[in-house]
């Protein structure tokens, strides 16, 4: 198996990258969807949340009641710290286990994390591949802008609260840019796709 990380800011392109990866028979691992998982109802990370912040960040139904929660850690690191204490080592297991499968099923499989978060998390060393999906931080202003409907402000505010273009390119074994057109960032993706499963057939 070739473990990679995929990640790059908003907006950067990074999403479009991975559909391509998985169009060619990548394994997509989607630590966002993970992170919604473990917070399911009978989840052992729900209850911990709950114990930690009180019954407030519950919905009617037992659910993640996700704006609650919000207010609770917004402007408060100390419990943000608390909160990411007890959801990143629930993702990072799950994340573990479907990486561990993939395997399982294929053990020549290209697994590919798709994680927004990956330099905050600061767990670059644990894959074969780090690879960038990068653009320029006006670029993807407009888009958030274009495509999601933010605000300049609201834009502005998402950029700030993510590790910098910098600090993501530190990490880097392969950088995309995805600054061009459509078409241009998917040859660079299916070039990428060439080149792991090159790294898997030599490492067979």
């Amino acid at each position: 198996m070739l473990l990679v990380a995929l990640t790059g800011g908003i907006a950067s392109g990074k999403s479009t990258v991975a559909r391509r990866l998985a169009e060619h028979g990548a394994v997509i691992v989607d630590a966002d969807q993970v992170a919604r998982q473990i917070v399911e109802p009978g989840e052992p990370a729900l209850a911990r949340i709950v114990e930690e912040f009180g019954p407030g960040v519950l919905a009617a139904d037992g659910s993640l009641d996700r704006p609650a929660l919000g207010a609770v850690v917004f402007g408060d690191p100390e419990g943000r710290l608390k909160l990411n204490a007890i959801t990143h080592p629930a993702v990072s297991e799950r994340s573990h286990a479907l990486f561990a499968a993939a395997a399982a099923a294929d053990p020549d499989a290209v697994v590919v994390y798709d994680v927004p978060l990956l330099v905050e998390a600061g767990r670059t060393d644990e894959f074969d591949l780090v690879v960038v999906v990068d653009a320029p931080a006006e670029t993807r202003i407009t888009r958030m802008i274009e495509h999601r409907g933010m605000t300049c402000e609201e834009a502005q505010r998402r950029l700030s609260s993510q590790a910098t273009d910098a600090e993501r390119l530190a990490v880097a074994d392969v950088v995309i840019d995805a600054d061009g057109t459509l078409d241009e960032t998917l040859i660079q993706a299916d070039a990428l796709w060439e080149n792991l499963r090159a790294r898997v057939g030599g490492a067979a």
